[in-house]
């Protein structure tokens, strides 16, 4: 696994950092007091985002994305990037963010990716190879998909491939359906996990992980999923409706999104949205423990954690 431990013999040479974590840690505050706290030791910062939901235009009270007003005058890259219509995909991501990276670089300041979704950090972060796609494979899985459910799909995975099935949530069609896409084009693994020993893609990277106590989180995710019923997620899904979410791959999917979507369409009342939501997001901050966990050299810090004290350590 990478180190990430400071290379004193490059002091100047512009820094990534990453400041990761399971949703509701406080990763949006901790970056921005980080970008200001590099700024106020003369390296300037700009902040990268590395949420696929936050990805997407119009898509901000079930993401918690932090409004442009509040963005301390700090750059913020890669929101508001696709259209819900359009399908999340890593590759593109890594590709996306990877040259944002070089752009900040290059104008001699430190990039920020922020966010909790794992494999789209681990793209950036660490040297990544995705496998190929064939558009007709996909097709004929994700129509499988759709007339048979996630079930028989996952279980053909986990004979073909026990290791991946493992890494792989079946309820997640969509990863599913990449996984025997990958194999019925010959390759062993599909890029769900980290490599068995990861290389950092950019020498000089600082990776900060946030944690909660889980009783703590439970707590405050709970919260959260009511405020965005508060705050007015059925009216931003409806908006969204009308930009074509219903028809959107990955978008429509979301863990709130697709629960608002049900109350709107009278299968589930607001309390079993609510409940939904609040149960799908502790499972999936879970899931983003773990993952993280795995980023051996992290430095992990509790939230609201002193970001003048890491840009003090760390630079």
């Amino acid at each position: 696994m990478p180190q990430t431990t400071a290379r004193s013999e490059e002091p100047g040479r512009p820094r990534l950092w990453a400041v990761v974590g399971a949703t509701g840690t406080g990763k949006t505050s901790l970056s921005l007091d980080l970008a200001e706290a590099l700024a106020d030791r003369g390296r300037a910062a700009e902040i990268v985002n590395a949420d696929a939901m936050q990805l997407y235009r119009g898509m901000d009270i079930g993401t918690a994305k932090l409004p442009v007003g509040e963005r301390r005058g700090i750059p913020h890259h890669l929101f508001d990037a696709l259209e819900v219509t359009d399908e999340a995909a890593v590759a593109w991501y890594q590709d996306a963010s990877r040259a944002v990276v070089r752009g900040i670089h290059s104008r001699g300041a430190d990039a920020i990716l922020v966010g909790g979704s794992g494999l789209y950090a681990s793209s950036v972060l660490f040297d990544f190879r995705f496998p190929p796609r064939d558009e007709a494979v996909r097709a004929r899985l994700e129509a499988e998909l759709e007339e048979s459910g996630p079930g028989a799909l996952f279980a053909r995975l986990r004979d073909l491939d026990p290791a991946t099935a493992e890494r792989v949530d079946p309820r997640n069609g969509r990863r599913i359906v990449r996984a025997l896409e990958v194999l019925e084009l010959g390759e062993r693994t599909h890029g769900a996990a980290l490599p068995e020993a990861p290389v950092l893609w950019h020498r000089d990277t600082r990776i900060v992980a946030v944690g909660v106590p889980r009783d703590e989180l439970v707590a405050r995710l709970d919260a959260r999923v009511e405020g965005m019923w508060r705050d007015g997620i059925l009216d931003e899904v409806r908006e969204l409706r009308t930009h074509g979410l219903e028809d959107g791959v990955t978008a429509r999917r979301a863990i709130g999104y697709a629960q608002a979507l049900a109350q709107l369409a009278g299968n589930l009342t607001e309390a079993e949205a609510i409940a939904e939501t609040q149960a799908l997001t502790r499972r999936y901050a879970r899931r983003q423990v773990s993952w993280f966990k795995r980023y051996d050299g992290a430095r992990w810090v509790e939230s609201g954690a002193d970001a003048g004290g890491l840009a003090d350590s760390w630079t």
